[in-house]
């Protein structure tokens, strides 16, 4: 990771079809994805993660709300900002208005 990254991207494989067909999205600053909580998840109980559970990577980020989970996870970058992420907020639902980027707990 490079120096500059304050931030961890997850672009996921699911959309919102006709809402909007951007695949999901989403990040955490580098406090929360080294938390000892946090789990990046790609098994379960001995075998692959089932689809279900957010296949083929799932995200738990358990001091924060569940929209912070991201599911379906296809890409996972390290940035220095969020400005080109989505509309820059850092988040599909942070983007649409919906909600706040921090989702503390």
């Amino acid at each position: 990771m490079k120096p500059e990254a304050r931030y961890i991207v997850f672009q996921c494989a699911d959309s919102f079809g006709r809402m909007s067909p951007t695949p999901y999205y989403e990040s955490i600053d580098l406090v929360d994805a080294f938390h000892p909580q946090t789990i990046l998840a790609y098994g379960m109980n001995g075998s692959d993660l089932p689809v279900g559970h957010g296949a083929p990577i799932g995200l738990r980020v358990e001091r924060q709300l569940g929209y912070k989970h991201a599911k379906f996870i296809m890409r996972i970058d390290a940035v220095a900002n969020l400005a080109n992420i989505g509309r820059g907020k850092g988040g599909y639902w942070e983007d649409v208005g919906l909600y706040d980027w921090y989702a503390g707990i």
